[in-house]
């Protein structure tokens, strides 16, 4: 007895695993679930821990052995997605910006939304000018330290902290200005709803950027937003397609296209190239996901799409979660005392650090940090400084296909082409996945973009430092230029795999028609061509030689059963 209940528990033992999420404020928790607990229980979980009830904006994400980024799907086991070894290591993201922060419901989800928005600013992915730049800075100081005091703010105090990937000394002092006489008196709640406002209105607010190329090879980057589908090269924004137009979103391989509507008479077809296939359909989830969150009016209406127009072919995917105006009409109906936010202004920060003060300042020198920025920037330099746009397919009624460089037909995408920043688009966080090891010959890379080195020592000599730079180098030009023969394994396992489904249906197909053809011949219908069919030596002989003996011995069967029911 006692070995039995030993075994059972070993058993339960072995079916749990542990679970590390890193949420907006850099915290982490730690849980235990079952192997076959799905994504739902996960968050759930995390949110009862945050105290969230508007949830649905956010997501979990995490990174598969490939370095390939995913969105955990609640409805699926977590066990079956992270194909790595527990301990599973995740990260909790705002998912769906909201496309109005200020009607949020609860002020502890619009804190979390503005943790997400500080990391956008830090890592890149949130385009400004030098002016927007200066006040969002200044927001977040006096959201996280509270109004200027000369006795605890010495001059220069805005240096210390790290807003952007690169500052400049003539910005720090424009946000210390801001801060030290426009925004005294300022709460902290009022500073981030400011804050969230302000970004609000920039292009490049809730972009999350895909790394691509379009038709002619050059460095593109493709992201959707609250408010529809835009396309980045350089630093302007080249592409904007408004939810209400997309028609449709479809991938092939790594090839990614959109198809959309901007009037009656007038189509267009973007096509975009992924850097690997699981890149493409990670990408052409996310559009589905955020079409149906932002589009629809009702959960009822979201479709299961395929990525092909055949129905045995591609992939298959349905968002399964609410839409934008039924989450608004479910936080309406909130009612209870707001809660209690904990600020993390003091906690130490991996990938966004936030800001502190005091010895933690110098635990990470900033000139170290812009080194290390500086050695990815090296390495991504093929990613960055695009002046061309992508070509476009227009279709018109009774017209074939035209392409068309630069602009739109009627040239009315000159009007979104706007510089949206002095600098590139150059996100290095989206460049750069998430490691899922603190360890590995990709870790220099990973610092930057996710995981701050906790151990640095404040008093690392340049020697360490030019070292540390070059070895970013050589791992960087190591991954670019290592072969993925991997990848290419798996193209060739899905497209056989592709052609033997090809095969399965037509073979089932067939013999679904010859027993229609065998049920017909043998029935009453009194048709010509039927006549012809039951008039030749060959039906003659499969009519008496086989159908007969089956039909007799089926019947037999059904009247023993018939019999032996009855009995029973």
């Amino acid at each position: 007895m006692l070995s039995r209940l030993m075994s059972t528990s070993i058993r339960s033992l072995d079916r749990e695993c542990n679970c590390t999420v890193r949420l907006l404020d850099d915290s982490e928790y730690t849980c235990s679930i079952q192997r076959d607990a799905k994504g739902q229980y996960l968050f759930d979980l995390l949110c009862h821990h945050l105290n969230l009830l508007e949830k649905d904006y956010f997501g979990i994400r995490y990174v598969d052995p490939d370095k390939q980024r995913h969105w955990l799907e609640f409805s699926k086991s977590i066990a079956k997605q992270i194909k790595s070894q527990p301990p599973f290591i995740m990260c909790l993201r705002v998912k769906f910006y909201p496309p109005d922060p200020a009607e949020l419901k609860e002020e502890i989800t619009r804190y979390h939304v503005f943790l997400q928005v500080k990391r956008d600013l830090y890592h890149g992915r949130l385009l400004c000018k030098t002016s927007d730049a200066a006040l969002l800075a200044a927001y977040i100081l006096q959201a996280e330290i509270g109004d200027y005091d000369v006795g605890k703010h010495p001059e220069g105090y805005s240096s210390k902290f790290q807003f952007f990937p690169k500052h400049s000394e003539k910005l720090e002092r424009r946000i210390a200005d801001i801060h030290k006489t426009e925004l005294i008196g300022q709460s902290p709640e009022t500073s981030e709803l400011n804050f969230l406002q302000k970004a609000q209105m920039l292009e490049t607010y809730g972009v999350d950027p895909h790394p691509c190329k379009d038709v002619s090879g050059n460095p593109a980057f493709l992201a959707f937003t609250p408010f529809g589908f835009t396309v980045l090269q350089g630093n302007r924004r080249l592409h904007f397609l408004k939810w209400e137009e997309v028609t449709k979103l479809k991938f092939e391989a790594k090839t990614f296209h959109i198809y959309a509507n901007q009037t009656e008479d007038k189509k267009i077809i973007l096509t975009y190239f992924a850097p690997t296939a699981e890149a493409c359909k990670h990408l052409w989830k996310c559009g589905v996901e955020n079409q149906a969150f932002f589009k629809l009016e009702k959960s009822s209406q979201v479709r299961t799409v395929s990525s092909s127009n055949l129905f045995f072919k591609g992939s298959r995917f349905r968002y399964s979660g609410k839409v934008a105006k039924e989450v608004m009409e479910q936080s309406a109906k909130i009612k209870r005392d707001p809660p209690e936010i904990h600020r993390a202004g003091m906690v130490p920060s991996r990938s966004c650090p936030s800001i502190t003060h005091g010895p933690r300042l110098t635990s990470v020198p900033r000139t170290r940090r812009r080194a290390v920025h500086i050695s990815i920037m090296e390495g991504l330099e093929s990613l960055r400084d695009s002046a061309h746009s992508t070509p476009v397919r227009a279709v018109s009624h009774g017209e074939s296909f035209m392409s068309s460089r630069g602009q739109m037909v009627d040239g009315s995408e000159a009007s979104t082409s706007a510089v949206i920043s002095d600098e590139a688009y150059c996100p290095s966080d989206s460049v750069l996945p998430t490691p899922v090891a603190e360890h590995g010959m990709e870790m220099p890379l990973a610092r930057h973009s996710n995981v701050d080195d906790k151990d640095s020592d404040a008093a690392t000599s340049k020697e360490g430092q030019a070292a540390e730079c070059s070895s970013a180098r050589r791992a960087l030009r190591m991954v670019r230029s290592r072969p993925s023969p991997p990848s290419d394994i798996a193209e060739l396992n899905k497209f056989i795999l592709s052609v033997l489904r090809m095969f399965l249906v037509t073979v089932g197909l067939l013999f679904v028609l010859l027993l229609l053809l065998i049920m017909l011949t043998e029935s009453d219908l009194d048709i010509a061509f039927l006549r012809d069919i039951r008039k030749t030596p060959e039906f003659q002989q499969f009519h008496f030689e086989y159908f007969c003996p089956l039909r007799r011995w089926f019947a037999c069967k059904l009247r023993w059963m018939g019999g032996f029911l009855i009995s029973k």
